[in-house]
This record gives structure tokens, C-alpha cells and sequence, in this order.
């Protein structure tokens, strides 16, 4: 098969690469804190890390300015419940939330069988979120209508100017999810790490920790990168890191040529690098086995948001084909969190279409909102969430009026993709209440954590780790990296840039994907789960070898996939390890089919020791009393909520 690159190459049309070349150079740098990821959770990390007066090195693959999955902004600042406006308890809310976890500014409703929540993350949401929102206005985040744009707007109070989500709180019973000018945050928080002295490495793939001796398990002591321009090697020492790399978006699906790829809601740099590096060097991760509905945009089905009826299209009524109301959750509705009907209502409109109740297509109503809401639901909900300001604008240049026109609502005509479309679910990192991993100087923040949250999640447990970071920083000494591991790491990096020819990147990541389609899809047999660790590991060992790049780029790209190939193992030994099915992790075992018995009731751990994989578990509130615990913790936190 003849391969794009050699096309161009024949035809003389292969670009220059237009950065020197410097592989095999390399750069060691020296810092107190190494932060892993400059998404919010890490941006956050590095200033809350040097406002305590260490000295901070920040490493992000992309640029700083927008990358992550929040890079490009965010509608809402979830979980607010010490706002001035709040009806709820910080401390209960928490509770509630860890207890019934449903959408994170909505009112838990039906109890559940079980909650594999993170308790630690959500009591420190739920005490400091309001203040590092406080804290991201005095840098220049836009969190208010201060210009009066949205006067009259349903949840918007005057005298603060502040605009609660009408939607997350039904009747206004809670008051605590904030609407958000996000685009205007990764700026802000980019220019405050620079006004603080971090150091930002942009453009730079950390590929591994580095430990205490080059021994698995022990201390981490720094981490290597390379600059994906120009391909220089990086080696960052450092008294502790904070990893806030976030998860994967497309270990189960790969297509960017024949269909259109769009990871939204995820950043296209989540590949699982941050879950690899920490396995490696023997970090213990727990729900490594819950997988969720896939939210890519394939090109065979419209991304989020890419139709009416989804998570901002707040007061929108949803109508049929002849204009009828459709029993669809408005702002105010008690199940309105996630914009959907609930399954029963769902099926209900269902049948409605069989029998002539309603006729698709469905549409949004734009023109029978009020102007108002209009514009909110346009302008800020849509217009400052993430990629939606992508869609929003492509809309308008094909000449879509919101008060003239009827926008589409997809959900019924495309249904969901096929059932080996997975995607990650709640796996991450244990922690601590210092939000410490199981490893001595490895601290976690946001998505990189199990069971974690939202944008303010990853904001404030950011903030928060940067914090205990710094503390534990103060208080232990110089600690030295080994060079053998550096070097075998350098060795393992460059490989693919030793070959002109073999297997790329796509191809690679391709066949890793099919691997996880066939061997752990929707349903599961141990039987298949080892089938997919001999797929991986055929790979492993006859592919890998072969990878080649042709530059830094595609070298980034590579490496990525060999994040993705160990991503996928920890996900199948940790399928191995739960020997029952979950309704709520979304995992079903055909050869262990009883749903949820209480000996299973609990999160599985695994962790590799010695280079073999170990099992364990913990039970699902191993955190304790959170108010209490958290305040032990905390005893000099300052902040609007001074506890009762």
C-alpha cells in the first residue's frame, strides 16, 4: 500500500519541517513542583504552587493559552454552594452529591444503589470552588454580567450580577451553578502564571515519572518530555510533581480521514499519557472498568451540541415536525440537569412517534423564546461552552437566525453509536486528603483523579493540590534522578524517529482501537478480556518495534499510542479483576451476570509491583467523614464559608 507520505515524497511536495531538529539534545531543568498538564486543573496547580512560594515548572503538550478540554472555554462554574446566593449547606451538599451523584448543580433526587463517587474531591469542590472562583475575577475571568447585558434574565440577581443556571436549579431551590464567561479564563489563567514566575513548557510530552533509584514505586523525584517542534529531549528534577494530564478520549475509535474526528467534549491530547506514566512507575488506579456512551462526533452522527436538545440549550422548547410542544425538560424541570428526558420519558416520546403523537423531525424554537433567554441561551450558554462557539459561528455564516429559525434536534433520528464505541470512564488515581497518590511526591488534580468532576472540579482540587504540594515541598530534601532510567526512557522515546518505514501512528492507533472494540465492548467474558491482553501485547511486541515517525509531530503522535496500548491494559486487568457486573459502572459480565451483590460493593485497585500486576480494594467511602477529615486537614484555609 503506498502511503500519503511517499506520494508527496515522489512528487517533491514534502514540506520542509520548518523547526531545527534537535533529537538526542537534551535539556534538564530544576524546580521545586513539576506541573504535569496546563489545563485548568494544572494552570491552577502552578499558581496556587508559587503563590505559596516555591518554585513552579509547568509542562503542557499543546499552548498553554487554550489547551485542554476547557481550554476553549465553559458555560457554567458547577457546585458553588458557598455563593452568597446559595440555599444549601457546602458540608450537606457535599454529602448529597457523594451519596446520590447525579449532575453536579442539581438537586439529588431518586436515591441509588450505589455511589462510586470520589468524597474527597467533592468535599473540597464544595468548600473552596466559590472562592477560587472569587479568585480567577481578581485575575480576569468574566463571572458576572457586569455590563448588563442579560438584565431581566431569568437567575440573574442585580445586586451581584451574578447568573444562576435556572436549569440546575429547579424553582431556584439551590443556587449553585453560576453561568460563566469561560472563554475569557485560560488567558487569565495564563497570564498569571507568568506574572507568578512559573515556568511554562509548552509544546513538550512528558512521556515518565521519574522515581527515588529508578525503582518502581518509590518517590517521585521529576519526570522526561521532549519538544514536539523540535524534538529536544527533557529532563525536569524536581521535590514533587502534581499530574493533572486528565484522561483518554479515543482508545475504542480512530477515523480522521474517512469520517471527520471531533473529541468534543475532550481535549485532542487526552490519550491516557498521565494514567501510562503513573502505572509505570507504580501509582495505584482504581475504576479503571467503568466505560461510558461515546460523545465523539464521527461524521456518521453529530457531535454534542451539534443539534438542539443537549446540555446548553437551556429554555429551549422542543417541538415536532408540526410545531407541537414535546414533553422535553426545560430550565425549572426537576429532571432538566442534563437537558434530556429521562429514560422513561424518552420512551414515552418514543411511542409517541409510533403512534402518531408526534412527527419527527424535532426542532429547537428559537423564535418562541423570549428575546432575553434568546440571547443567554445563544450568546453566553452557547457561545462560551467549550467548542460550542465553533458551532454557533459556523451556523450563523450559513445564515441561521436564532429568532428567525428552528434548530434541528438530532438525538432520536441518529440514536446512539454501536456498543463497541466506549469511551474512558471514571478511572483515575487514588488520593489522598492531601490529594497525594499512592506514591511519596506524587500529587493528583482534576479529570487525572478517579470519579472526578467537572471544569470548577478541576479548578479547585488544582488549586488545592498545588497547595499541599507546595507544604510537603517545604518540608523534604534534594532527592536524585536515576541516569539509567533516563537514559533507557531516551532510548524508548526515539525509536520511531530510527525508522523511515514500517508502521505510522494512525495505523498503530487504529489497530489498538479495534483491539478494545473486539475484547472489551459492551458486554464482557474473562475469557474475551484475555483475548485483548494477547491482542495488546501482539502489538506490544511485533508492531511497536515497527512504529516509525517522520518528525517531532509525529513522534508525539506515537508515543501517544504507546500511552493508549498501556491505557488499554490497565483497563482489561482491572475488567479481569471485578468479577461481578455494575449497573452503575456501566459493566456487564456475561460469565459473572448478578448485578451489583454487596461482596463486590466496593472499588477495585490495581497497580503494577515488580512489574506485575496487583489487585486490591478499598471500600467505597474509605474517605471518612468529609467535613471532619477535610478540616483537620485545613485548619489555616481561608475562605467566604467559615463552616457552622
Amino acid at each position: 500500500m503506498t502511503k500519503w507520505n511517499d506520494l508527496l515524497e515522489k512528487n517533491g511536495k514534502v514540506p520542509p519541517w520548518p523547526y531545527p531538529i534537535r533529537y538526542d539534545e537534551e535539556h534538564e531543568i530544576d524546580t521545586d513542583i513539576l506541573v504535569i498538564g496546563g489545563g485548568i486543573a494544572g494552570c491552577w496547580a502552578a499558581i496556587s504552587a508559587a503563590r505559596n512560594g516555591v518554585k513552579v515548572a509547568m509542562v503542557e503538550k499543546a499552548d498553554t493559552i487554550r489547551s485542554g478540554s476547557g481550554g476553549p472555554g465553559c458555560d457554567h462554574w458547577c457546585v458553588t454552594p458557598a455563593n452568597p446566593h446559595s440555599k444549601v449547606d457546602p458540608d450537606d451538599w457535599a454529602k448529597r452529591l457523594v451519596e446520590h451523584p447525579v449532575h453536579a448543580g442539581q438537586p439529588p433526587t431518586e436515591p441509588l444503589p450505589l455511589a462510586y463517587s470520589n468524597g474527597i474531591g467533592t468535599q473540597i469542590q464544595c468548600r473552596e470552588d466559590f472562592d477560587t472562583l472569587l479568585e480567577l475575577e481578581q485575575m480576569g475571568g468574566k463571572i458576572r454580567d457586569v455590563d448588563d447585558e442579560y438584565v431581566g434574565a431569568e437567575g440573574r440577581y442585580d445586586d451581584t450580577k451574578f447568573m444562576f443556571s435556572p436549569r440546575m436549579s429547579p424553582n431556584h431551590a439551590t443556587e449553585v451553578t453560576i453561568r460563566v464567561w469561560g472563554t475569557t479564563f485560560k488567558p487569565a489563567l495564563k497570564k498569571e502564571c507568568q506574572r507568578l514566575g512559573v515556568k511554562i513548557y509548552d509544546r513538550v510530552m512528558v512521556t515518565s515519572l521519574l522515581t527515588e533509584g529508578g525503582v518502581q514505586g518509590a518517590k517521585v523525584v521529576g519526570a522526561t518530555g521532549f519538544n514536539d517542534r523540535n524534538g529536544e529531549f527533557m529532563v525536569f528534577k524536581s521535590k514533587a510533581a502534581v499530574l493533572a494530564t486528565a484522561g483518554n478520549s479515543s482508545l475504542w475509535f480512530l477515523n480522521t480521514e474517512l469520517a471527520g474526528y471531533n473529541t468534543f467534549p475532550n481535549s485532542r491530547t487526552k490519550c491516557g499519557d498521565g494514567m501510562s506514566m503513573a502505572w509505570k512507575a507504580g501509582a495505584e488506579l482504581t475504576l479503571m472498568e467503568q466505560t461510558g456512551m461515546h460523545m465523539i462526533g464521527t461524521g456518521l452522527k453529530h457531535t454534542w451540541y451539534g443539534g438542539s436538545g443537549d446540555a446548553s440549550f437551556e429554555n429551549l422548547q422542543q417541538v415536532d415536525a408540526h410545531g407541537k410542544k414535546l414533553p422535553w425538560p426545560l430550565q425549572g424541570w426537576p429532571d432538566g440537569g442534563d437537558m434530556r428526558p429521562s429514560p422513561e420519558g424518552m420512551q414515552k416520546i418514543i411511542q409517541g412517534i409510533k403512534d402518531g403523537t408526534y412527527a419527527l423531525p424535532f426542532y429547537g424554537d428559537f423564535p418562541a423564546m423570549p428575546d432575553i433567554e434568546r440571547r443567554v441561551t445563544w450568546e453566553l450558554m452557547l457561545g462560551e461552552e467549550s467548542t460550542t462557539k465553533n458551532i454557533t459561528n459556523s451556523y450563523e455564516k450559513a445564515g441561521f437566525n436564532p429568532a428567525k429559525h428552528l434548530l434541528m434536534n438530532f438525538l432520536l433520528m441518529e440514536g446512539n453509536g454501536p456498543a463497541n464505541w466506549r469511551t474512558s470512564g471514571a478511572g483515575g488515581l487514588t488520593v489522598d486528603w492531601d490529594l497525594k497518590s499512592s506514591l511519596d511526591g506524587l500529587y493528583v488534580a482534576g479529570g487525572q483523579m478517579f470519579a472526578a468532576g467537572d471544569h470548577s472540579y478541576a479548578a479547585s482540587t488544582g488549586r488545592y493540590a498545588g497547595r499541599k504540594a507546595a507544604a510537603y515541598v517545604k518540608q523534604t530534601g534534594e532527592s536524585k534522578i536515576s541516569r539509567d532510567q533516563v537514559t533507557l526512557e531516551k532510548a524508548r522515546i526515539y525509536a520511531p524517529i530510527k525508522r523511515s518505514d514500517g508502521v505510522d501512528w494512525k495505523e498503530l492507533h487504529a489497530g489498538i482501537a479495534r483491539a478494545m472494540q473486539y475484547f472489551c465492548s459492551e458486554y464482557k467474558t474473562g475469557l474475551l478480556l484475555n483475548m485483548g491482553l494477547d491482542a495488546l501485547k501482539e502489538i506490544e511486541e511485533v508492531f511497536v518495534p515497527r512504529l516509525y515517525a517522520l518528525d517531532p509531530h509525529k513522534l508525539m503522535r506515537s508515543i501517544e499510542d504507546l500511552c493508549l496500548l498501556t491505557h488499554g491494559q490497565i483497563v482489561l486487568n482491572a475488567s479481569l479483576a471485578r468479577q461481578a457486573s455494575s449497573r452503575p459502572l456501566n459493566f456487564f459480565r456475561i460469565d459473572y451476570p448478578e448485578v451489583d451483590p454487596p461482596d463486590w460493593n466496593k472499588f477495585i485497585t490495581v497497580k503494577l509491583e515488580n512489574n506485575k500486576v496487583k489487585t486490591g480494594e478499598m471500600p467505597l467511602n474509605y474517605w471518612g467523614d468529609m467535613k471532619t477529615n477535610y478540616e483537620a486537614r485545613n485548619k489555616d484555609y481561608t475562605g467566604v464559608y467559615k463552616g457552622k
